[in-house]
């Protein structure tokens, strides 16, 4: 590291836990977020301060006004601009020394597959049933960590799937793939805009613990909130022997 560097990560650096070899591990990180709305939004800004040296960002959507509530890392004058572009643009004037990648087409199995790949850690910040698990499908397939986060209403979730572990579940462990499972969206159901914002932070805490090797992360567990009432619950995850996805992944 540099001396800027010591000094824009000095607080970091004077974590035992992290240390300067761990701010390294994080400068020298690439970690895919697939979406940039709520989830998003404050998960990838604080990926960005913390120094995560590239952070590929995927959406394909624009910002519109009702996004505004709670997309923090999105503003009123640009509005109509790509959310990707838009994210960039936040992350940047953050910390410029980061690299930043934007896709700005739908992710399907195939792209997921490419980018997945190429990444030590993937942030699952999507809002539907069918993107999570395509995402869970390619992590498995490349052994790559997953952090999986959702909020709805006043309710938010947030776990960890890290198929580096023959012993731990992956996302369709814990919510089977099914044609049935209604799809709700804050579009149609409303969010408590600080809830995604709770969510989103964790989830950077726990990518950053990943790539840092420091603490004890979410896999195994599912740490869900009721902001209503402010209450927190976990809930231990096992996995499915007989899961389809990940059942027939390589053995360690």
């Amino acid at each position: 590291m540099n001396d800027a560097q010591l000094l824009r990560y000095a607080r970091h650096i004077l974590l035992d836990e992290l240390g300067i070899e761990g701010q390294e591990r994080l400068l020298a990180a690439k970690v895919l977020i697939v979406g940039a709305g709520g989830l998003g939004s404050p998960a990838a800004m604080y990926l960005a301060s913390a120094g995560v040296g590239t952070i590929v960002l995927a959406d394909h959507d624009v910002v519109e006004i009702s996004n505004l509530q709670r997309q923090i890392m999105h503003n009123t004058s640009r509005l109509g601009q790509l959310k990707a572009e838009s994210g960039r643009q936040t992350m940047l004037a953050l910390n410029p020394e980061l690299k930043v990648e934007i896709r700005t087409t739908r992710m399907d199995a195939s792209s997921l597959d490419q980018e997945i790949s190429q990444v030590d850690v993937v942030l699952d910040c999507t809002d539907n049933f069918a993107t999570r698990h395509a995402v869970n499908r390619a992590c498995v397939k490349h052994a790559k960590p997953l952090v999986s986060g959702a909020g709805i209403r006043f309710e938010g979730q947030v776990s960890v799937f890290d198929p580096r572990d023959n012993q731990a579940p992956c996302y369709h462990c814990l919510f089977p793939e099914a044609d049935d499972v209604e799809a709700l969206n804050c579009a149609t159901t409303g969010v408590f805009a600080p809830l995604v914002g709770i969510i989103g932070s964790m989830q950077a805490a726990e990518a950053l613990k990943v790539i840092a090797q420091i603490g004890t992360t979410l896999k195994g567990r599912l740490l869900i909130l009721d902001a209503l009432d402010m209450q927190w619950h976990s809930v231990k995850v096992k996995r499915d022997p007989g899961c389809v996805v990940c059942s027939a992944r390589p053995q360690a």
